[in-house]
């Protein structure tokens, strides 16, 4: 049997709302998924800027550590630097003390005599020569020669040779020399130096460490003392 109109319009109207219905359905899934995948897609975005972000700071946390770590190393070693520089002028403080004091060696004649006569020999025994010149200060003149003759005499058995001293009256140690001589031969080419200066240079570079440890005490780094 044929249908009428108003039943054709009826069925194409219920096809109508049925096409519309499972349209709204899947836009209505298609909508789900879509603000799914964003909700993913934002989520993955955020975690991995935070990620980012975390990574950075990590990273200006390190350099902030390192470069404090930099600075208290650097501060450290200034303060060693002055504390050593401090020392070095202490002891050079004393080593001047020292010389100063030696001034007052050469107001004892008879000790100063002795003292100048075990210098000639000595820097004798060292040059082994048998022409040696003397120089010393121009007030210790008369008393430099006479200590000449005995102190000769008293090395001739070790260097087993005649040697021929003579002091030089033109040219004379500084005035402000604290004392000694200083011989020369080979025509000025081989000098020994033995003022009281050189002598306490001599001293003090041979018992350093002990000079150190009487003024700032044993060091607990150092390993060997000879």
């Amino acid at each position: 049997m044929a249908l009428s109109d108003a039943d054709v319009s009826k069925q194409i109207k219920h096809m109508m709302a049925f096409i519309d219905q499972e349209a709204n359905e899947k836009a209505e899934e298609i909508d789900a998924k879509a603000e799914e995948e964003f909700n993913i897609e934002k989520g993955r975005l955020v975690q991995q800027q935070r990620l980012k972000i975390m990574e950075f700071y990590e990273r200006k946390e390190k350099q902030v550590e390192l470069q404090k770590k930099i600075q208290s190393s650097n501060m450290l070693n200034q303060a060693r630097l002055k504390v050593l520089k401090a020392r070095d002028d202490h002891v050079l403080s004393v080593l001047e003390e020292g010389k100063k004091r030696m001034l007052l060696i050469s107001q004892d004649q008879a000790k100063y005599a002795q003292l100048i006569e075990s210098l000639i020999a000595q820097g004798l025994c060292q040059l082994i020569e048998g022409q040696v010149t003397i120089r010393c200060r121009q007030v210790d003149k008369t008393l430099v020669e006479n200590a000449v003759t005995p102190a000769v005499n008293s090395i001739k058995d070790v260097i087993k040779r005649d040697c021929q001293v003579k002091v030089d009256n033109e040219n004379f140690l500084p005035t402000n020399c604290a004392g000694g001589i200083e011989l020369y031969t080979q025509k000025g080419k081989i000098k020994v130096d033995n003022t009281l200066e050189a002598r306490l240079a001599m001293i003090a570079q041979q018992i350093m460490p002990e000079i150190r440890g009487a003024l700032f005490g044993a060091n607990p780094n150092r390993k060997f003392t000879d």
